[in-house]
């Protein structure tokens, strides 16, 4: 899409009196330039944005159309009308960053979410630059949308489209005893979501947006269930040309972090896909990535699964005691794998979120019937499963799953990548024809699965 080719200089650049070389320019904030209200606690953020201001015409997407990245600008004032001058019982929730409201805006009666930052939280200026910047220029129906922003003073706020159902959290962790838990049809189609919404910062962003903080509060659910990422006050551009990695402070919820990034600061692309794994463990298991009401043994998510690996007859206790058994036995080995993979230790052994989208959008269109005769179906889909053996001394990727069923459209390419000595040129190329090859068959069967493709 060639968002963002032109937001680096070309020459070191004076910030707060020190000089920033070459090798630091991926530290530097990405900065709106059509931001320009900013008070005196941020002129050099804003002198900055003056430096690359004059470039902005040359950012442009793949159709050769220039790019809009201004967003509406309120005031305080407008704000506080709008949330009922922040009430208590306009609160939607709040976290390190600061306080989310509910508000209507009497310019147009829309209703939307306040995001007001906490002047001495997590996020401070900086953070606030890039996700205003991130926000105009990536669209996406997995991404939240940003509609304006408020730089009054010292007041930073941001306004979204407002998303009714809340997190993942909310509908995943403590939930009160009327609240009805997600089903499993419901757990597939957010992951698979969720990970579109990866794979277009991962992917179709160029260069690419690496999210750094995906976690299952940060995942919000629109109408239906829909998934979108909300939080860029952490994003980075991802590498680029002949690098390997972007080098940056750790930053992030801990649980979620990769731990080659945890260790070193060394971030990639498959940092995301790391966190993503956990996400999708709190979606199959119901637990929360680090829990201190657990046992000692049990607190931390990835910890207390991934031995479960490594015996067939673990694997249904893996699953959320919630469904109350109304899941395929099949399907959730499948989903186990694809965990499995994104959790490897090593980074160069997990999945590419596309390979990852591809087989949740397989997991995500076999619509699970709860009905008597869906469990039963289920039961011999589990008579069909069986584990192999595969121990893996590396990392603790578990053993590998095989299927009975020998269908075309069964992933047994999720199986493969999870031998701990699989080619992985050949696996990915075999797993884009499987795709390729269920796609076909299920134009041929006059759609019978819903579309899960976006």
């Amino acid at each position: 899409m060639g968002c963002f080719p032109c937001l680096e200089s070309k020459e070191g650049e004076v910030l707060n009196g020190r000089t920033v070389r070459d090798e630091k320019r991926s530290e530097r904030p990405m900065v709106p330039p059509k931001i320009d209200r900013l008070p005196a606690t941020a002129n050099r953020a804003k002198s900055r944005t003056n430096s690359v201001g004059s470039k902005t015409e040359l950012l442009v997407q793949k159709d050769g159309a220039g790019v809009n990245i201004s967003s509406q600008t309120f005031t305080f004032r407008e704000l506080a009308a709008a949330t009922r001058n922040f009430r208590p019982d306009c609160l939607l929730g709040e976290g390190g960053f600061g306080r989310v409201y509910k508000g209507r805006l009497e310019s147009t009666g829309k209703v939307v979410a306040v995001k007001q930052l906490d002047r001495n939280g997590l996020q401070g200026n900086r953070e606030f630059l890039v996700e205003v910047l991130m926000l105009s220029l990536l669209h996406h129906p997995n991404l939240v949308n940003l509609i304006g922003y408020c730089a009054d003073g010292d007041q930073r706020l941001l306004v979204y489209e407002f998303i009714p159902l809340g997190s993942l959290e909310d509908h995943l962790h403590d939930l009160p005893p009327d609240k009805e838990s997600l089903d499993w049809n419901t757990r597939m189609k957010i992951a698979a979501g969720a990970a579109r919404g990866l794979e277009y910062l991962h992917d179709k962003a160029n260069p690419p947006v690496i999210y750094r903080d995906f976690k299952s509060s940060n995942i919000l659910l629109d109408e239906g269930f829909h998934p979108k990422l909300s939080d860029f006050g952490l994003a980075k551009l991802g590498p680029v040309g002949d690098k390997s990695h972007v080098s940056t402070r750790v930053m992030g919820t801990y649980g979620y972090c990769a731990p080659e990034y945890a260790m070193t600061g060394q971030l990639t692309v498959k940092s995301d896909v790391y966190s993503f794994g956990v996400v999708f463990l709190e979606l199959i298991t119901g637990r929360k990535a680090i829990d201190s009401t657990k046992e000692h043994g049990e607190q931390n998510l990835v910890s207390w699964a991934r031995p479960m690996f490594n015996d067939r007859r673990k694997l249904p206790k893996l699953a959320d005691p919630k469904l109350r058994g109304r899941y395929p036995m099949r399907g959730l080995y499948q989903a186990l794998a694809i965990a499995s993979m994104c959790i490897q230790e090593q980074a160069a052994s997990r999945p590419l979120i596309a390979d990852v989208v591809t087989a949740l959008s397989y997991l995500a269109s076999q619509n699970y019937d709860a009905t008597e005769k869906g469990r039963s179906r289920s039961r011999q889909d589990e008579k069909g499963a069986r584990m192999l053996a595969n121990t893996d001394g590396a990392g603790g990727s578990g053993r590998r799953l095989e299927l009975g069923s020998e269908k075309e459209d069964s992933p047994r390419e999720i199986i493969g990548i999870m031998n701990k000595d699989f080619n992985r040129e050949r696996a990915i190329a075999e797993a884009k024809l499987w795709g390729e090859n269920w796609r076909e068959k299920r134009r041929q069967n006059n759609s019978n699965f819903p579309n899960v493709d976006g």
